[in-house]
């Protein structure tokens, strides 16, 4: 197989490439020389575009692009389409279900995963469960629940028959060996529509419960009524920083756009900095 590897100058760029190489792989590594300064630098998971033009350029049958500490993985497609955590949880449920081994006919996600996973998810009869945004939420869910396969959709991914923590370097291998049993990313992903969503942040004075926002929970109210079963809308406080985050998901961009707008105009009126 050949694929492309982007180190993100980071962790990965020895390593990595070693590995894969020492599996038969044909490996173009880019983005593999860190000097210290560069790690993450226009590089990696967070620029997939130099991934995606590395993939067509070769003709690689997959392209893996990790963050800096290589935790996570983006992937790219033969074709140059970009798969990011939910696909992958998508690949992986499916292929661990067609062997018997997904426990629980459940994936962890979290509230970000993507609404078109959990409906394709559903087609096939299985489940998505939702934990607050963060890999030890997911671990403890999947502990919790018997489940085996979890994960974000920035590419943190946690096969817990092998370990217990996200790693870049095994979601990748993972999905390499899918596509070296199974076929194309692109047809390990087919019926995944991914629903536009946006997420606004809005800087606050204090943060009172959401709920005892004047105007604010009338919006809200509004919004997932107008939504129904097309939609999602998830309003929480930053645990970091004095600011409220507004993610709202539809099945069309102009609800997206309005609903979020609607919302945080609703926070910024009550408590805006």
């Amino acid at each position: 197989m050949k694929l492309v590897l982007d180190c993100a100058n980071g962790a990965a760029s020895t390593f990595g490439p070693e590995l894969f190489r020492s599996l038969g792989a044909a490996v173009i590594a880019i983005h593999d020389n860190p000097d210290g300064r560069n790690i993450n630098a226009d590089s990696g998971s967070l620029h997939p575009e130099h991934l995606q033009k590395a993939v067509l350029e070769t003709g690689s049958a997959l392209g893996v692009a990790f963050d800096g500490d290589a935790d996570r993985a983006m992937f790219v497609s033969a074709t140059g389409a970009i798969v990011n955590g939910d696909g992958v949880l998508l690949a992986a449920a499916r292929y661990l279900k067609s062997t018997g081994q997904l426990k629980g006919a459940r994936v962890v996600g979290t509230s970000m995963t993507n609404l078109g996973l959990e409906r394709v998810l559903a087609a096939e009869g299985l489940t998505l469960a939702r934990v607050p945004v963060g890999d030890r939420y997911v671990l403890e869910e999947m502990l919790r629940g018997g489940c085996n396969l979890g994960g974000e959709q920035s590419g943190h991914v946690i096969f817990l028959d092998d370990a217990t923590t996200g790693d870049g370097l095994l979601t990748a291998l993972n999905v390499a060996g899918l596509v070296a049993l199974r076929g194309p990313l692109d047809d390990l992903v087919h019926g995944l529509t991914i629903f536009p969503q946006t997420i606004v942040n809005v800087k606050v004075r204090t943060k009172p419960p959401l709920e005892s926002l004047p105007g604010f929970a009338q919006a809200l109210e509004e919004a997932t009524s107008a939504l129904g079963h097309a939609g999602r809308v998830v309003v929480r406080y930053s645990g970091t920083e004095p600011k409220a985050r507004v993610m709202v998901e539809a099945e069309r961009e102009e609800d997206v756009a309005h609903w979020a707008e609607a919302l945080a105009s609703a926070i910024r009126a009550a408590i805006g900095a």
